[in-house]
């Protein structure tokens, strides 16, 4: 496990680039904390780290985006409109949990818990305490390991240069 502090928009967004830029191909990412803590803003970044273009809005109301990314596809999921597990599976959404040809990062996957798998990383965002700055709490699960967050962080503190081509 390790917490991430990021007193910006800028430092989350960092944390987001580093972390797209460590996922693989059927890594799922599992995105918790309430309302404005971060979520989008994490996956936003991510998705840029990916290769994707273009905006990539929170899928709130279609559940489900994909986008194609030069490195590969990023499935973004937002389950807060879902009332339980089973509106996924009828929805044939949880085949995509993990993807085979992209990494999946699910917002609120409390909704649909049971459908989570166990080999994913979770991410816990939420407020410090002066309402600004945020903390993220990354915690292993399965085969997406310590070992594998310590990357994440480790790509973080090195200075890249991120291309926009």
């Amino acid at each position: 496990m390790q917490t991430v502090f990021c007193k910006t928009q800028e430092e989350t967004q960092r944390l987001g680039e580093s972390l797209g830029a460590c996922l693989r191909e059927g890594d799922t990412v599992l995105l918790r904390g309430e309302m404005g803590a971060g979520k989008s803003v994490l996956t936003r970044a991510a998705a840029k780290a990916l290769g994707v273009e273009g905006p990539v809005p929170s899928p709130t109301f279609t559940i489900l985006n994909i986008h194609e990314g030069r490195r590969m596809r990023l499935y973004h999921f937002d389950l807060y409109r879902l009332s339980d597990a089973d509106e996924l599976y009828s929805m044939g959404l949880d085949e995509m949990i993990p993807p085979v040809d992209g990494a999946c990062m699910i917002e609120w996957p409390e909704q649909a818990e049971e459908a989570m798998p166990e080999d994913a990383l979770t991410i816990h965002a939420e407020y410090a305490q002066d309402g600004t700055a945020r903390l993220f709490t990354l915690m292993p699960g399965g085969a997406f390991d310590q070992a594998r967050i310590d990357e994440i962080i480790q790509y973080m503190e090195v200075p890249h240069e991120h291309s926009d081509d």
